[in-house]
């Protein structure tokens, strides 16, 4: 089972953080999962559209200066990266997985992943871009046909994993909190990849790998990684 750092390693490290991306590769991570938000022209890696939770500021992220964003701390006197220092951090070691919490420019994204496949030795199957805005990911996949998909869900919807395929999906990633077997059953039988967030609990994490899933988002991948080790 594939083991994704959630955020990087964000027990260890402040979320989405540049720190948090190296620990993860330290710690031999299959896959790194991380946000990002469009201000202006840059695309930003934070979680969340409001500042307070993550680092020193205040108020919406939309509202403030990129100048302003890059003076705030994100724990640990770390700046809030770019998606491009998260590129040039990885250098290509893993799978990224980026969750696309708002975009209202296309282009920068997929420039971004040219950028890293011709400077900072990523393949275009390393790159795995999820999102709840499905509209978005109809989009992406209109101007990059060969681009991977995942839909993201919190629910378990009346014909399972149907969505996913209908917009061209390589995987559906679901919330741990409804989820089911079925779930896996069906997605599998559509050809997708099925991936659950956010699984920390070891009792969680053998039940999704006897249940065939695919991957996990962990908070705490080294640990993660040993349990399905020692089976």
């Amino acid at each position: 089972m594939f083991i994704f750092a959630h955020r990087g390693a964000s027990k260890d490290a402040p979320e989405n953080t540049l720190s948090a991306i190296r620990l993860a590769l330290t710690q031999q991570a299959d896959g790194i999962e991380i946000d990002v938000h469009q201000v202006g022209e840059h695309l930003m890696v934070i979680h969340d559209r409001w500042l307070h939770r993550t680092t020193s500021g205040k108020g919406l992220i939309y509202q403030q200066p990129f100048e302003a964003i890059r003076q705030l701390d994100a724990g640990n006197g770390e700046q809030i990266p770019t998606l491009v220092e998260v590129l040039a951090c990885i250098q290509g070691q893993c799978i990224l997985n980026i969750e696309v919490k708002a975009l209202d420019k296309p282009s920068l994204l997929l420039d971004a992943i040219d950028y890293a496949i011709t400077h900072y030795g990523f393949s275009a199957e390393q790159f795995l871009i999820s999102s709840f805005d499905h509209p978005l990911l109809v989009t992406l996949k209109q101007l990059r046909p060969t681009l991977s998909i995942g839909a993201l869900t919190a629910s378990i919807p009346h014909d399972y994993a149907a969505f996913a395929q209908e917009i061209d999906a390589c995987a559906v990633n679901c919330d741990m909190s409804a989820f089911n077997q079925a779930m896996v059953t069906d997605a599998h039988q559509r050809g997708l990849k099925v991936y659950v967030y956010t699984v920390d609990q070891a009792e969680d994490i053998l039940t999704l790998h006897q249940w065939g899933v695919d991957g996990i988002f962990t908070n705490y991948p080294a640990r993660s990684k040993q349990l399905l080790t020692s089976q």
